[in-house]
């Protein structure tokens, strides 16, 4: 065996720039080539580890899906309360409609995961900017549900559409009238 043949299991002391988040942005930067979450070989390849090394840093392969799915949508619109729920609500949807456009892979392996880690991102800055709202449980429920739903036919349309007629902005009409519907609930 050669001094320069990759070894098995944990990663070696010269292997230190290899880390949870420099896994997560490879495979990130692999998606946004190839739209679609690499294998565990093509990720230690382009890495330059061993694949075992990336089990040092996530027990299995949904770990790690977790961990990338997670951070893509942690990179979506942070509300910023600036007291325009509305405004902040376009951003938001805007933001997650073009990481879905972005990563042509993401929609299909949100949909298939078992963890809910990416949706509670979602979720938490949706809340966020309906607070101010006062809707009771259900209400938000609802409206969380139609959005996303909503959202996620609208990701499906773009990916399908091969003209590139529909744009993320064309969002803005169905959007208002799903708005005008809870300011008059």
């Amino acid at each position: 065996m050669s001094n320069d043949a990759k070894k098995r299991g944990r990663p070696q002391k010269s292997q230190s720039a290899l880390s949870k988040a420099t896994i997560v942005n490879a495979a990130k930067n692999m998606m946004a080539t190839t739209g679609s979450i690499p294998s565990i070989r093509k990720l230690s390849a382009q890495l330059g580890v061993d694949a075992m090394a990336i089990y040092h840093y996530f027990k299995n392969k949904d770990a790690m899906l977790e961990a990338i799915t997670t951070s893509l949508i942690e990179d979506i619109y942070t509300p910023q309360n600036t007291g325009d729920w509305q405004q902040e609500l376009s951003a938001l949807c805007k933001s997650y409609l073009a990481t879905l456009s972005q990563y042509d892979g993401l929609l299909h392996t949100l949909l298939s995961m078992k963890s809910d880690s990416p949706a509670e991102v979602f979720i938490g800055r949706f809340e966020q900017i309906i607070n101010v709202l006062k809707l009771e449980r259900s209400q938000s429920e609802v409206f969380l549900h139609l959005l996303v739903d909503y959202l996620h036919g609208f990701s499906l349309a773009m990916s399908c559409d091969k003209g590139n007629t529909l744009k993320i902005d064309d969002i803005d009409k169905p959007l208002g009238f799903l708005i005008a519907g809870i300011k008059q609930g």
